[in-house]
């Protein structure tokens, strides 16, 4: 775990009403129970300040944070990406295929694109091509209409050919996938009654690392990446987590960062 990925799964799962406020002191001290110092936490959250993604609100002496409208988008987008993993889709059959030619002085654009792509499951091979096995051509065109890349990419949907295996081999590294979901289901698979605290740390940790998966799977067909049965798996446990522990965890991330009872 890295702070500000904590940080933003925290907002994510625990802060999303418009406009909720959350004491700085509070963020601090949950940070704290998963073993990181004052000073790795504050200063997590002051470069997510600095990143657009966090708001500082003061009120007397005291700082609270609240998600901005950018963060909020990128928590929504995740969640569509975590919460369907591993569920039937319901858009085209298509594979998606994103062609660029992105100049140098766009780094910081491409990067960011980047980023995105991996986390809606995109492979990349080598001269600019990303490809996934499903349809994502609306999320890819708003992608790069928001990054200002439309002038220099070209996104489609095809089917794939002969040669798909060599394709996959090239586009995504799935080597030890099928032990990381077991390992998370050893982690999370027999909970027994926990406290508030204890529920928050597992439910926080479960979602945290569940993030990860996204960017790793592509859920590829079953002949070309025989994943369904561990994946399947790994979500049933995820979902049971996240649902059975809800009530306990929120009522310890309230009652420590203070978030139920400020608004602006």
């Amino acid at each position: 775990m890295q702070p500000q990925d904590l940080v933003i799964t925290l907002l994510g799962v625990y802060v999303r009403e418009p406009g909720r406020l959350v004491w700085s002191g509070g963020l601090v001290e949950l940070l704290g129970e998963f073993g990181f110092s004052e000073g790795a936490a504050r200063v997590a959250l002051t470069r997510l300040v600095r990143r657009g993604l966090l708001r500082r609100v003061r009120s007397g002496r005291h700082v609270h944070y609240c998600v901005t409208e950018r963060c909020e988008r990128l928590l929504a987008e995740g969640d569509g990406r975590i919460f369907t993993l591993g569920h039937p889709r319901t858009g085209g059959d298509g594979w998606t295929l994103l062609l660029h030619q992105i100049p140098e002085s766009r780094r910081l654009e491409l990067s960011r694109l980047a980023r995105r792509l991996r986390f809606l499951g995109f492979g990349s091979v080598p001269d600019g091509v990303w490809v996934s096995p499903h349809d994502h051509l609306d999320e890819v065109s708003r992608l790069l209409s928001d990054l200002g890349l439309d002038a220099f990419a070209t996104v489609f949907i095809a089917s794939p050919g002969a040669g798909a295996e060599s394709l996959v081999a090239r586009a995504w590294d799935l080597s030890g996938l099928a032990d990381r979901y077991d390992a998370f289901c050893a982690e999370f698979g027999d909970l027994h009654v926990l406290s508030d605290l204890e529920a928050f740390f597992v439910r926080t940790r479960a979602v945290h690392m569940f993030r990860g998966f996204p960017p790793l799977d592509p859920e590829l067909p079953e002949e070309l990446a025989p994943l369904g049965a561990s994946r399947e798996r790994a979500v049933e446990i995820f979902e049971s987590v996240y649902g059975r522990l809800r009530e306990p965890a929120q009522r310890h991330f309230d009652a420590v960062a203070g978030a139920q009872a400020l608004t602006v």
